[in-house]
């Protein structure tokens, strides 16, 4: 009997026609583009310049993806992170969704995933729960976008507290992970202080940016955090452990 390995050649094989579709997308749009441009008269120099920026652009949020796909690789192989990091997916929600079923399955995330109904059960939780955006967004989208504006425009203070609001209301959402082990003693205090850490450095990145001017730091922020936290916590790990 064959055991299910999550890095199977065939799971490689269909996520890379997936991927091979994306790019092939992309070149496609690109070359539309350049042409179109072509036709309005915009000068090639000009559009080199915004080819280039839209790759600098696109390379740190291409740092954090692949931070994601490292991070979750370890209990669920490289293929299913890969394709849902590379088409629509978010760190931020693949990670929660995938943990979060795991749980709930009694899978052990620190070890790779060897039942093949479990990661299932897990790929179609990160799949299903990302599908309503693609539905909600092109419904919803312009609506809530003009009621923002609405509010902006009647407001400019209340418009911007009301969008913090949002972001906050989106990010407690998932303070529930880091703060889920906290009554486990010391231990359980890990995710926070790792947290903690990774708040510290987007602190001194934005005064980077904000007091010395450092403009091109606000493309790299996010992944220089993220990267930073996780190098943090090998020594907060070690320490803590020390400690109990």
């Amino acid at each position: 009997m064959n055991t299910f390995s999550p890095n199977s050649p065939s799971l490689f094989f269909l996520v890379a026609i997936i991927i091979l579709f994306v790019i092939a997308q992309s070149f496609f749009f690109t070359i539309k583009a350049w042409r179109r441009g072509k036709e309005l008269g915009i000068d090639v120099k000009t559009m080199q310049k915004t080819v280039m920026s839209s790759i600098l652009f696109t390379m740190a949020p291409a740092i954090s993806i692949l931070i994601g796909v490292i991070s979750l690789s370890k209990f669920l192989g490289f293929a299913l992170p890969w394709l849902r990091l590379s088409v629509i997916g978010s760190i931020t929600y693949e990670f929660a969704a995938a943990t979060t079923a795991a749980t709930a399955l009694g899978i052990n995330i620190n070890e790779t995933i060897a039942d093949p109904m479990g990661f299932a059960t897990i790929a179609w939780v990160m799949t299903l729960g990302i599908i309503p955006s693609l539905i909600l967004v092109p419904v919803f989208g312009k609506r809530i976008q003009s009621g923002v504006l609405k509010i902006k425009a009647k407001d400019s203070k209340w418009g911007s507290i009301f969008m913090d609001a949002l972001f906050l209301g989106m990010i407690s959402a998932f303070l529930g992970m880091v703060f889920a082990t906290v009554n486990q003693g010391l231990i359980g205090w890990i995710p926070v202080f790792v947290m903690i850490s990774s708040s510290l450095i987007m602190i001194i990145c934005g005064i980077f940016i904000k007091k010395l001017k450092i403009k091109w730091l606000e493309d790299f922020a996010l992944p220089l955090s993220m990267l930073g936290a996780m190098a943090c916590a090998i020594p907060i790990t070690t320490l803590v452990e020390s400690l109990v």
